[in-house]
């Protein structure tokens, strides 16, 4: 019998809706890839699209991870703490992005959404394997609420960078 048995359906859930959004984002791209870019536009993807494709990404592996037929949570708590690491050190390389970029100036919404936001929820999801061993119960819900919260910023950033396209520099282009 799984440790994770009763979160099978959670993470179909979360896992499919990562899935599709990952799928729906490069669509997006795709779409507005017709227009030309800049160099400085181009330095944007990296602090503000790919992260989105990312977060999903994570969300994706959570619940692929949550699905499996894992015998001992040990294993799983492994690979949890090492995405969660790994996921600090790559909000780090975010942030840096975001600072070094020149298209656009980052309000604090955007460093709420794309650097304390995702490092909290990856920062979560350490601690959570940290304590999986002793306390099960508690680490899969908070493993559970750091994949919702990587699912809704993903959600949130590449809705506000879309949005800015459209609507910011399609007008400015415009002009």
């Amino acid at each position: 019998m799984s440790v994770l048995n009763g979160w099978v359906n959670f993470y179909v859930i979360v896992g499919s809706s990562a899935g599709a959004l990952i799928g729906l984002q490069f669509v997006v791209i795709t779409l507005i890839a017709a227009r030309p870019i800049a160099q400085a536009d181009a330095q944007t993807g990296g602090a503000f699209a790919t992260p989105s494709v990312v977060h999903f990404g994570v969300v994706l592996l959570l619940s692929a991870i949550g699905c499996a037929p894992w015998e001992v949570i040990t294993s799983v708590a492994v690979l949890w703490g090492a995405i969660g690491l790994c996921g600090v050190v790559y909000v780090l390389i975010v942030a840096r992005r975001m600072h070094v970029q020149s298209a656009y100036h980052p309000v604090f919404e955007d460093w709420m959404f794309h650097v304390l936001f995702p490092c909290a929820a990856y920062a979560v999801l350490a601690i959570a394997a940290l304590s999986a061993h002793s306390y099960m119960r508690p680490a899969l819900f908070l493993i559970s609420a750091a994949a919702l919260m990587l699912l809704f910023i993903g959600i949130h950033n590449a809705w506000d960078a879309v949005t800015y396209y459209v609507f910011v520099r399609s007008r400015e282009e415009g002009e």
